[in-house]
């Protein structure tokens, strides 16, 4: 200990690390605590870790102890060797996660995204990167290099989305809540809450009886969700009936009809609570699937709902999948921006191209 105490004091440069290192976390903990909402979050939360692992390297070297040393070394080696295999195998995961997908849920589109998304990650690493493109054109190459240049910036985005997905499971949940908004989804046959619809519900409810042992007054649980064309009744109408088979008081069950996606899910709540409580001075927490809470954050926020979401269990198996939808959706929220990115990336490779065609660029 006073090894590690003498690098603090001694070591100018590592004192000023130290505490650009705290001033990186403090940044990010305060933006993220005021507004966990925000996609801006997973970056600040990177430029964090990024700073925690230069700051733990400087240590580690500093203090001459070749042990230490040693196992760093092994451990950033073995950190290296997992993530190149995970990049280099992901496609065998999303297959093999298309697989179960497959054997246990509906042949939907939706459902067979891993499987679209395995193969291609097998063309860009097998035919673009490795296959008989090596014997091509330079010009031609360097269009090709594109593939995986717009591969590369998905994957970062994609990256800042799971960061941001991680980090919202951690909002703290605070009970002492006026309203629980329970987001609407597919009633099985048109009329009977689905098991992931349930399990929203329940998520809900157990929220709510947590609230009330705490001391607090029962919150009202407000079911979100219009009927769609092949439902017989509202989505709200067959939650609220699963809610009160489970003991909820009807009194304590409000409901918003009208909504036909998640955006409408919380400006139509929204409504329906600020009508119910006199005022838009209310508490209030959302309920949908762990998967689908971040993304329902950012239409409660473009929305006006003040409120942050609680996610319910999903089955491991059906994650990567929903993950995957859940980023599509992401992708289409900032479409704009990110069509100007592909834009720009395609754009640099076509100039590359045109420069290796006239002779003025090697590749």
């Amino acid at each position: 200990m006073m090894h590690f105490f003498q690098i603090f004091s001694s070591n100018q440069p590592f004192t000023y690390l130290t505490i650009l290192l705290l001033f990186t976390l403090i940044v990010f903990l305060t933006a993220w605590l005021k507004e966990p909402r925000r996609l801006f979050n997973g970056i600040l939360f990177t430029i964090f870790i990024l700073m925690l692992g230069i700051w733990f390297t400087v240590l580690i070297l500093a203090t001459n102890l070749q042990i230490l040393i040693n196992i760093y070394i092994v451990v950033l080696a073995l950190l290296v060797t997992v993530i190149v295999l995970m990049a280099a195998f992901s496609w065998l995961f999303f297959l093999w996660n298309a697989y179960f997908v497959w054997q246990r849920e509906s042949h939907t589109l939706p459902n067979l995204l891993t499987l679209f998304i395995g193969l291609a990650l097998i063309i860009v690493w097998g035919v673009v990167l490795l296959g008989p493109f090596k014997a091509a054109p330079d010009w031609l190459k360097a269009l090709l290099y594109a593939t995986p240049a717009v591969v590369l910036y998905l994957l970062l985005v994609a990256y800042n989305f799971l960061v941001n997905l991680a980090l919202y499971q951690l909002v703290p949940r605070q009970y002492n809540q006026d309203y629980l908004i329970v987001l609407g989804a597919g009633l099985y046959n048109g009329e009977t809450v689905s098991p992931l619809l349930a399990s929203r519900i329940n998520r809900a409810i157990q929220f709510a009886q947590k609230q009330v042992a705490k001391g607090h007054k029962m919150p009202k649980l407000i079911m979100s969700g219009g009927q769609g064309k092949d439902e017989k009744i509202s989505e709200a109408q067959a939650m609220k009936e699963y809610a009160l088979a489970r003991g909820i008081a009807p009194s304590n069950i409000l409901c918003e009809d009208k909504s036909k996606n998640t955006y409408q899910n919380m400006l139509f709540s929204a409504k329906v609570a600020a009508k119910d409580y006199g005022s838009n001075d209310y508490r209030a927490k959302f309920f949908s699937n762990n998967y689908h809470i971040f993304r329902a954050s950012l239409f409660a926020r473009a929305a006006g709902l003040n409120a942050n979401g609680v996610g319910s269990y999903t089955r491991f198996y059906f994650l990567p999948n929903a993950i995957v939808r859940e980023f599509a959706g992401i992708l289409v929220m900032n479409k704009k921006r990110h069509l100007i990115m592909i834009a720009l990336i395609l754009a640099v490779f076509i100039l590359l191209a045109l420069l290796t065609a006239m002779g003025l660029v090697k590749i």
